[in-house]
């Protein structure tokens, strides 16, 4: 078993941009703290975008993100993750005397739960755990992680230190990944994958309008769909051909 790289890398790179940011976030001017997250959103729409075009099979992409936001909202995966964010704040704020520069509470949990997404649950970072895993080629990661390091810095500039927490959840999800991939990639096909890659690809977008303010997507509660896409796509295709 080959050590995960790429992983380690790329949550290290949050954790170091979310510290730098969070230090260097008096000392940057405003209209670049402005600026640069809409950049960073348009960019994660971008990434979306191309891995959209991947998409096979229609109706099983948009069942799942149907399906799936039904199944998050059940569960309120988006209150969760903004009940978890609230609990770390407070203990991060007392070792770094620092509440961020994002003061509206609404507008702080919609900003943090996106670049959580962002971070954890991006297509880049999804397909690049499952490659390590599969070749033990941590190229995609790695890559991954300059534009990861740069987003958490600048969000950070925002919303503080408790940038630097994201690493913490990413480095499980994308470890969990690397680990089940010789597992789970073996029992897929190229549709299945170009599929999932569709759907974390919409996700992204709805991430990227998010980040910019312009329509608050409860993208946490479409990620079930990523869980059961690649079955509605093969499902799909067994039944219609």
């Amino acid at each position: 078993m080959h050590l995960p790289v790429g992983v380690i890398v790329n949550c290290f790179t949050v954790l170091i941009g979310g510290l730098v940011g969070a230090l260097l976030g008096n000392k940057i001017p405003e209209r670049l703290r402005t600026a640069l997250p809409l950049t960073l959103g348009l960019a994660s729409m971008v990434m979306g975008i191309s891995l959209t075009v991947e998409l096979k099979t229609l109706p099983a992409v948009v069942l799942s993100l149907i399906l799936g936001s039904i199944i998050g909202e059940i569960f309120k995966l988006e209150k969760g993750i903004e009940h978890c964010a609230t609990l770390v704040q407070k203990p991060i704020n007392k070792i770094f005397k620092d509440t961020g520069r994002v003061q509206d509470p609404k507008l702080f949990m919609e900003q943090f739960v996106g670049i959580v997404v962002l971070f954890c649950a991006s297509g880049t970072g999804i397909f690049g755990a499952f490659n390590e895993g599969m070749t033990g080629d941590p190229s995609i990661l790695l890559t991954k992680s300059f534009l990861d390091f740069f987003t958490a810095a600048i969000f950070a500039t925002a919303l503080g230190f408790i940038v630097m927490t994201i690493a913490v959840p990413q480095f499980f999800i994308l470890l969990t990944l690397f680990l089940s991939a010789s597992f789970i990639v073996p029992m897929t096909d190229a549709t299945m994958i170009a599929d999932f890659s569709a759907t974390g690809g919409i996700i992204m977008i709805a991430t990227g309008f998010r980040i910019c303010g312009i329509k608050s997507f409860p993208i946490a509660n479409m990620l079930p769909a990523l869980l059961i896409v690649m079955p509605l796509s093969h499902f799909w295709v067994a039944v219609m051909g």
